[in-house]
């Protein structure tokens, strides 16, 4: 089986974290059915400049044309996005770079049985296209804004209804998503859930006994509540709500992981709320460090207003640390029992009230590990490997 995985979605030398979900689901695949070869196209925008200057277009111009990741080979074409003229321009430029770059490879030898695409739009709309050109098999796997948010632009959406039309399979990360693909009209038995898992090796368990030592480790204090907010820092991931929360909860520290456009707007709110003092701002870490900051929180808080399948959920239970999430889309469905956490809804007091309920838990963090490992990877990547051989088969 040969794989050609394309998404705008991936990381890369300059940006590790960029897309992970797509890259370790591809790893989990791997792992499990090892004869299984995979290439990547990952497209960056075309940016000319790579002085630090720019922010983060300059990160687009030093990512490599070529890189390895854990013994998959990709490929980053650029691709020409044209501001204020992107939403509409981007699926044909983006087209026409992939084209260009399957073309160059197939020329030196290179062959593929099915293209596993991420994200509807723009790349669904691109590869749509491309796949047709070739007469190649393609799924689309949908990861949450793709869905929850584009479609809400009529031309973009009557563009992804498209996509769900001619594709011949769509995958959805939950169960919330599937139902909505099928609202914009896809046929319901050519929609499948296909669930994120999580690896439970690097998302290691710590206990209540180690804590101290791994508070010590990261120079936190050992005797406070510590509350771990993850993710970018924009509005939709909703840390504003938790620094003000945090107001409601006497001595507690949150830690806030991620970087973004909102850094400055959110240190001036916790100034303002009067809780500076004990909000700190953790900026990148990798998955290895954030494993780290898991297993020494008290809990995560997650107070988004859109998430598809939130990885950051599954990966702080992995550590023993339960969740504070709103209830929203995907959410409830990786929130299930007591031991995962509590759902609450997307206000201040709200999310309050869980954090304050779920600092005086009547279960142990072993019980939280308990319920993280019924998602390890190895029914996702089973389902996956099984579809993708059925379609191919059909293709034939």
């Amino acid at each position: 089986m040969k794989i050609l995985t394309i998404s705008t979605l991936y990381p890369n030398a300059s940006n590790p974290r960029h897309g992970i979900f797509v890259e370790t689901r591809l790893r989990q695949l791997k792992k499990h059915y090892p004869q299984t070869e995979i290439t990547v196209i990952a497209p960056v925008p075309w940016f000319p400049f790579s002085h630090p200057v720019f922010g983060q277009y300059s990160d687009y111009a030093s990512v490599p044309l070529t890189e390895s990741r854990y013994g998959i080979r990709i490929y980053h074409p650029r691709y020409l996005v044209i501001p204020k003229l992107g939403m509409s321009l981007t699926p044909s430029t983006l087209a026409r770079s992939l084209h260009k770059q399957i073309t160059r490879l197939m020329q030196h030898g290179f062959d593929f049985d099915l293209i596993d695409g991420h994200y509807f739009y723009p790349d669904g709309v691109a590869i749509a296209s491309v796949a047709s050109t070739l007469n190649k098999p393609f799924t689309m796997t949908a990861r949450g804004t793709d869905i929850n948010l584009i479609p809400a632009y009529p031309k973009a959406r009557k563009r992804i209804q498209q996509v769900l039309s001619v594709s011949n399979h769509n995958l959805a990360v939950c169960e919330a998503l599937r139902q909505s693909m099928i609202e914009l009209g896809a046929v319901p038995d050519k929609v499948s859930t296909l669930r994120n898992g999580v690896d439970l090796e690097l998302f290691s368990f710590s206990d209540e006994s180690q804590q101290p030592a791994l508070r010590q480790a990261l120079n936190l204090p050992v005797n406070v509540p510590i509350i771990l907010s993850v993710g970018l820092l924009i509005e939709r991931k909703g840390h504003h709500l938790v620094i003000e929360a945090l107001r409601h909860i006497p001595d507690a520290l949150l830690l806030i992981a991620g970087t973004g456009p909102k850094a400055k707007a959110l240190s001036a709110l916790a100034k303002q709320q009067g809780v500076a003092q004990r909000v700190r701002f953790l900026g990148k870490l990798s998955q290895e460090e954030l494993s780290a900051y898991y297993g020494a929180a008290d809990l995560l808080a997650l107070a988004s207003d859109r998430e598809g399948w939130a990885n950051v959920l599954l990966e702080a239970m992995a550590c023993g640390t339960p969740v504070v999430a709103t209830n929203i889309w995907g959410t409830p469905e990786v929130v299930r029992k007591p031991q995962a956490g509590t759902l609450v809804e997307r206000n201040v007091t709200a999310i309050a009230e869980g954090i304050r309920q779920l600092l005086k838990k009547p279960f142990s963090r072993a019980d939280t590990r308990h319920y993280a490992e019924q998602f390890d990877w190895s029914a996702t990547s089973e389902g996956q490997y099984q579809l993708f051989n059925r379609l191919i088969k059909d293709a034939s």
